[in-house]
């Protein structure tokens, strides 16, 4: 399987921004963009950021939202392509396409930390979706899907803070931390993607 082998903070680094690829360690004084925010491979301690040109700045939009989410830019070009064919704005549409995956789910119900967690998680059989296990960190949920963790799976030590914590999600989403199950209320919005992206540039790089 595919995935991306660039150390969690150098991506941040590079892209100049947090992009909570490490869960609670994003908020500390230990992350990096807190204790190093330069581009990689710059030295010295200079905090001023390369200008780019327009097709640069639609670049590195592009790689935030991909590194932000954890796809790789084959099935990152086939939401974008996806999007194209839905009514509505195409950006907002490729947002909420790629909001709607599991793997995306489970971080925003607070099962894992960050989305790589959540990924593994989902890829190690430790989610089910209407009662039936989904192994599939791209699976897209619909509205009306129930989502547990596994009742086997549920006494598993990276688990034990979730039972009975207090957990702040989007509004589209419930979860309860008691039976450590959710279910999709309603399908995301625009407004519920909190995130920093401006997905018109995507949108203008692709169209190039």
């Amino acid at each position: 399987m595919a995935r991306t082998i660039e150390p969690d903070c150098r991506q941040c680094r590079r892209e100049g921004c947090k992009l909570f690829l490490k869960g609670e360690r994003c908020t500390t004084k230990k992350c990096a963009m807190e204790r190093r925010p330069v581009i990689p491979g710059q030295h010295g301690n200079s905090k001023r950021r390369v200008a780019f040109s327009e097709y640069g700045t639609q670049l590195r939009e592009k790689q935030k939202v991909k590194r932000m989410y954890g796809i790789l830019e084959k099935q990152f070009r086939e939401y974008y392509e996806k999007a194209r064919k839905v009514e509505g704005a195409t950006g907002e549409q490729m947002l909420i396409s790629i909001e709607k995956r599991l793997d995306n789910v489970v971080y925003r119900m607070g099962i894992g930390r960050s989305r790589k967690q959540a990924r593994q998680i989902v890829n190690h059989g430790l989610i089910t979706v209407n009662g039936k296990r989904v192994n599939i960190p791209s699976y897209s949920v619909k509205v009306g899907d129930v989502i547990a963790i596994k009742e086997n799976k549920q006494s598993n030590e990276m688990f034990k803070d979730l039972k009975g914590s207090k957990v702040v999600m989007p509004k589209w989403l419930t979860f309860d931390t008691n039976s450590l199950s959710g279910k999709i209320e309603n399908l995301p919005t625009r407004e519920d993607i909190d995130t920093d992206i401006r997905e018109q540039l995507i949108v203008e790089l692709y169209s190039r």
